[in-house]
């Protein structure tokens, strides 16, 4: 039998996050989440069916005191950390013109900032241990960005944490940490709303992905052992070249 892994989630409320934390536990692993506030956390609790694997830490993940809680507690209930997901993120898509400060702000806090810590803490304990896997959820649209859906921040934000996947991968590669991500397209999580339907055409394939879409890509990612450095679109090929 082997020995259950113990996953780090942000932004494990809801959507992805909450689909992947599923999966993790449903494979038999330990799971300890990250959300904004603990009624959030605890209402994915309750969804799950208050599993003991599921430990919660709330808190600001553009925070670096956050994400030192995420794995001390990981570290205090579970003994070890073997994978991080970096999942927390918004999207913020509109004209250059018309972004604001907050904007500009909140993309940073939490897509930025909210790679960054966590991803600098898993650093030090994996290399350390000698193993382990830092799996960033970025997008697509910072592959190939689309005049369909003006979008600069994200795409620069996700555009450099694609390229820091890469550098990341490769500091890290002599001590047996793995560094990927995950880009997906247009999913149908609650961040896209009622508009979901409308989104379809943005892939070539006519429709929009689902959770477990990424779910799956992320699950090959943390079983793979001679995969670092990849970013793996999860877009029906809209990356692939231009279809429109």
């Amino acid at each position: 039998m082997n020995t259950p892994a113990t996953v780090i989630i942000t932004g494990a409320s809801s959507g992805l996050g909450f689909a992947l934390a599923q999966a993790f536990l449903e494979r038999g692993d330990n799971v300890v989440g990250n959300a904004r506030t603990q009624a959030r956390l605890d209402e994915a609790a309750a969804r799950l069916g208050h599993p003991a694997r599921f430990v919660t830490v709330a808190g600001d993940i553009a925070l670096p005191a956050t994400a030192q809680r995420l794995f001390d507690s990981a570290r205090q209930a579970f003994g070890q950390i073997d994978i991080l997901i970096n999942n927390a993120g918004i999207f913020i898509a509109k004209p250059i013109a018309e972004y604001t400060e907050s904007d500009l702000d909140a993309l940073i806090g939490t897509n930025l900032k909210g790679f960054f810590y966590p991803a600098q803490a898993a650093a030090r304990i994996m290399a350390e241990q000698g193993h382990g896997q830092i799996i960033a959820i970025t997008a697509s649209i910072a592959l190939q960005p689309d005049t369909r859906v003006p979008a600069l921040l994200p795409v620069l934000i996700k555009g450099g944490l694609n390229q820091a996947v890469k550098g990341l991968a490769l500091e890290l590669a002599g001590s047996g940490v793995l560094v990927n991500a995950v880009a997906p397209g247009i999913i149908a999580t609650p961040m896209h709303g009622d508009t979901i339907e409308e989104l379809g055409g943005l892939s070539p394939s006519g429709r929009t992905g689902t959770a477990q879409d990424v779910v799956d890509a992320v699950l090959y990612l943390s079983d793979a052992r001679f995969v670092s450095g990849v970013i793996l679109p999860v877009d029906g090929g809209s990356t692939a070249g231009t279809w429109h």
